[in-house]
């Protein structure tokens, strides 16, 4: 008997997840977008070198502790000698655990202090509310986090309401050029039903920007993501990466034929992938946000 579908649990999700990364090129894009662009919006964000430098980070996903750190040097390279004060949220334990983990291996953070938040994006805005004290940053960075926020628009107003006088909140999304955009569009019916994620692409962020009024800057930066394995009977890592892609747990053990069968149709859709040298290669590419006070 075929078990039913579900969805992927947090633990299963982790493991889903480094599939993905470590078949494609995300880390790779984060690292060119820090290099090419982020020193100039870091020099431009904080213009008070008495104070701290206010930080807040909403992750999603314990490799982007170690982005979100490459980030922060970036700040201390931009402002020397300044403290920085750095809030994180984030709601899965484990993720929390391994990236203090990375901060008590790095020893250039001394000037950096850290205050840990496990909570979701919600709940972090009702503590902030309940407790009466709307705080002030320089920088927020939401990498990769939107597609599990239940109210998106009020979210980003909110946030956006925490900038202070100069400072840059930064939001890493997926792009409308990316394969992702094209599979949500034009074949959404190929997902499982048990993908409780939002199909959230950059114009979806960038639409709500323009009804708020802020001034924004978009990057764009190109992806990949090898999903060759995915058509390849009873493997491994091929099953982990469909698990990725639906947020199901064991989706090609579990769903209808006639489902895997359309979705992977899709998958090799030119608008989603290529072929090259026998691979196929999901387009991951992603915008890079960046938002004005």
């Amino acid at each position: 008997m075929i078990p039913p579908m579900r969805s992927l649990t947090a633990e299963e999700y982790v493991e889903a997840f480094k599939s993905f990364l470590d078949h494609s090129t995300e880390h790779q894009c984060m690292d060119e977008f820090n290099k090419e662009q982020m020193p100039s919006i870091m020099a431009g964000g904080h213009h008070h070198a008495s104070h701290k430098v206010k930080n807040a980070s909403f992750c999603s996903g314990d490799f982007l502790a170690g982005v979100d750190l490459k980030m922060i040097r970036i700040l201390q390279a931009a402002h020397p000698g300044v403290l920085i004060e750095n809030e994180i949220v984030e709601p899965n334990p484990q993720h929390v655990a391994a990236y203090k983990e990375l901060v008590n291996q790095a020893p250039d953070l001394q000037n950096v202090s850290f205050i840990w938040h496990q909570l979701t994006s919600s709940e972090y805005e009702q503590q902030v509310k309940e407790k009466g004290t709307h705080k002030k940053f320089d920088f927020i960075h939401m990498i990769q986090m939107l597609y599990r926020v239940e109210d998106i628009p009020n979210t980003i107003k909110f946030f956006h309401s925490c900038l202070d006088l100069h400072g840059k909140l930064l939001i890493i999304i997926l792009s409308d050029s990316s394969g992702w955009a094209n599979l949500w569009k034009r074949h959404r019916d190929c997902l499982p039903s048990t993908d409780s994620g939002h199909y959230v692409t950059s114009s979806s962020i960038t639409d709500v920007l323009k009804r708020l009024g802020v001034e924004y800057h978009v990057y764009e930066f190109p992806s990949d993501w090898d999903i060759t394995e995915c058509f390849v009977e009873g493997d491994g890592v091929g099953s982990l990466m469909m698990d990725f892609l639906t947020g199901t747990k064991n989706f090609l053990g579990t769903a209808p034929l006639a489902l895997r069968q359309r979705l992977q149709q899709a998958l090799c859709q030119p608008e989603c992938s290529t072929t090259k040298d026998g691979r196929v290669i999901f387009s991951n590419n992603l915008s890079m946000i960046v938002v004005e006070p």
